[in-house]
């Protein structure tokens, strides 16, 4: 099976340097959302060297700078699906960069830990968040 990351077209191209390129989400959870995605073919966040993980980290800080100016969002999150069991659907390393908007769920107290959603906001056990812009 060839992974739809190793041979990216040029014009799904947002932001590039010599380790990593960005692409806008073809699913995005909010506008603006983006990955960055290691130009070496690489499963895991643990497979990538040094230099790979900085060249990724600066792109992200490129695309953020870009994003802040396009969607003028309110906070932003940044997340890997890292294996099978944390949800991973392409087995080629990707960063997700989504702008968050200050309405776009109810309360995204517990951010990133809704990966479990009913576990995600321990300050409300069992809540989970309910998307409020965008549907």
């Amino acid at each position: 099976m060839t992974c739809p990351f190793c041979h990216l077209p040029k014009d799904r191209l947002i932001a590039q340097n010599d380790y990593a390129v960005a692409i806008a989400d073809e699913s995005p959870v909010n506008p603006g959302h983006a990955l960055v995605i290691p130009r070496r073919h690489v499963e895991s966040w643990f497979d990538t060297d040094e230099a790979e993980r900085l060249g990724i980290l600066h792109l992200i800080d490129e695309l953020k700078s870009r994003l802040d100016t396009e969607h003028c969002p309110d906070a932003w999150n940044i997340g890997i699906n890292d294996g099978l069991a944390a949800g991973q659907t392409i087995m080629h390393l990707h960063i997700h960069l989504i702008p968050r908007y200050s309405e776009d769920v109810d309360d995204p107290r517990g951010g990133v830990r809704h990966v479990i959603p009913e576990r995600g906001n321990y300050k409300r056990p069992g809540h989970v968040p309910k998307a409020k812009i965008g549907d």
